[in-house]
């Protein structure tokens, strides 16, 4: 395994950050720490970088016990939201500082500093200074940074969450297929859900300093294991299990609530006794698919996702009367708030 934590917690002051966490990284995969602020996911990176010391349990890197070793000792690469470039020095002499602390053979930088910046596309800048670049470039520096030591582990802590929207997309993008090439054994730290289901192989979703699930991408989405994953996970109606829609569909929960994605409420334009009537009260234009949010006849509201064909072949109106029915619907036992 890459990265092994076994029972770790980290407690500051009275504040519990991580309480009892387990997990495995394989190696070479790219895996996501998520979670709401406070949920403990920066704490845990910090602790596999050795930047922080767990109160209780271990953590092994490639095999060996790393726990109580140095940060220098890891053979890690840390990447931080902000870049941490240093101003004073080019593209190049970024890249090549940790090398040079290793004292590394200066034919050796030289060749990896090359290397590194045709990898991260950036040829033809390497004489540049960090203020005379994007912050996606920047953020793409600060990684070369940390692959030219060829680090064993390589750990980001919300590496695109200072970029606006546009780059962040990109930027997605383009770490996935890095990775892709360099195969080093990645976990990253987010809080965007949507960022966590492009990139990862896996997803470790955090809350209140534990983990509540962990799976792929798919896993987390189709089969959540609590109500908090399934709130945290993509939009969600959550609706008192005595809600008209679920009436006739054979739907019957012991639990209060129930998880309805939008995607799941299915809208026809004549009842035909399993639907529900309801009301169109606004419907949002979101490019490759449309949010209608239909007020129940009982004053509960549902927000339902159509595909523009969808939507088209529907042809809804704001006020317009429809009959709705659930095609899929979850409940659990507890329900943990955001």
């Amino acid at each position: 395994m890459g990265i092994v934590v076994e029972n770790v917690s980290k407690q500051f002051g009275s504040f519990q950050a991580v309480e009892q966490v387990s997990l495995e990284v394989k190696t070479g995969s790219l895996v996501a720490l998520l979670g709401p602020s406070g949920s403990g996911k920066s704490t845990l990176l910090r602790l596999i970088a050795g930047l922080d010391m767990p109160d209780e349990g271990k953590i092994f890197l490639t095999g060996r016990d790393a726990t109580y070793e140095s940060v220098q000792d890891r053979n890690i690469g840390f990447v931080f939201q902000h870049y941490a470039l240093f101003k004073h020095m080019t593209v190049r002499k970024n890249i090549a500082f940790g090398m040079e602390i290793q004292k590394t053979p200066k034919a050796r930088v030289m060749r990896r500093v090359e290397e590194l910046l045709e990898l991260v596309q950036l040829t033809g800048l390497g004489d540049r200074y960090p203020s005379q670049l994007s912050g996606g470039q920047r953020q793409r520096v600060a990684l070369a940074r940390a692959l030219a030591v060829e680090p064993k582990v390589l750990l980001l802590d919300e590496p695109f969450g200072a970029l606006d929207a546009k780059v962040r997309k990109d930027l997605r993008i383009w770490l996935r297929r890095l990775h892709d090439e360099v195969h080093v054994t990645t976990v990253f730290v987010t809080h965007d859900q949507e960022e966590a289901m492009e990139v990862s192989d896996e997803i470790v979703v955090m809350n209140k300093g534990r983990v509540e699930q962990i799976g792929t991408p798919a896993q987390i989405y189709d089969n959540p294991a609590s109500a908090f994953v399934m709130s945290f996970i993509g939009p969600v109606n959550v609706l008192p299990s005595t809600s008209r829609i679920f009436e006739g569909n054979g739907f019957d929960s012991p639990h209060p609530e129930v998880f309805l994605r939008p995607q799941d409420v299915v809208i026809e334009v004549e009842p035909n006794g399993t639907t529900v009537e309801a009301r169109v009260s606004r419907l949002i234009h979101l490019g490759w698919e449309v949010q209608a949010e239909l007020m129940l006849d009982d004053g509960q509201v549902v927000t339902a996702h159509l595909s523009r064909d969808r939507f088209d072949q529907l042809n809804l109106e704001p006020q317009q009367r429809v009959y709705v029915k659930p095609k899929d619907a979850k409940a659990f036992p507890l329900y943990y708030s955001i």
